[in-house]
């Protein structure tokens, strides 16, 4: 079995789509799925799956629809792919400084990510790598990032979680 991590998309933010995680975890468990938990409110599923396939983040939104009666994006990453996000020597933030780090599904294209990258600036910096997209917000005041801002210019679905999320993920998972 392999220790997997699913980041949702909009699961009880602002009030939408609201999901008691209780609920959340008895559903991934009727999935089939071993040592499911959650952590925080914001749409972290931790599991074992015995399945590596790529694909099947598909057949989970498939699943999780059926059971919630709309459309969640599922941004699934073993727990070795996400300690190594977390482990990320690209920024360490100082005070005031946040590194948030934005799920895509496939990387994006080279004309894409230098869209993205035309908006570095003394409040943000922005660096793709592979299926992720790094935001260190210097400046929140005249930051541009959001994870829909990084939606509109990559034109696919996101969800993002701080460093420090991803970093107790790992420490209380692995």
């Amino acid at each position: 079995m392999n220790k997997f991590i699913a980041f949702l998309r909009a699961i009880n933010v602002g009030g939408h789509k609201s999901v008691k995680m209780e609920d959340l975890r008895q559903i991934f468990e009727s999935f089939g799925l071993a040592n499911v938990q959650t952590y925080i409110q914001s749409g972290n599923v931790i599991f074992d799956w015995k399945d590596n396939d790529a694909a099947q983040p598909d057949k989970l939104e498939d699943q999780l629809e059926k059971e919630l009666g709309y459309k969640v994006d599922i941004f699934l990453r073993t727990l070795k792919e996400v300690t190594a996000i977390a482990n990320q020597k690209l920024y360490e933030p100082k005070d005031n400084e946040t590194l948030h780090i934005v799920f895509l599904n496939e990387p994006p294209g080279k004309k894409l990510q230098r869209a993205l990258m035309a908006f570095n600036s003394e409040a943000d910096d922005f660096t793709v790598k592979g299926r992720e997209v790094y935001n260190l917000r210097r400046d929140r005041e005249k930051s541009v990032f959001s994870n829909n801002f990084v939606e509109k210019i990559l034109k696919v679905p996101a969800t993002t979680r701080n460093l420090t999320t991803i970093r107790k993920i790992v420490e209380k998972f692995k």
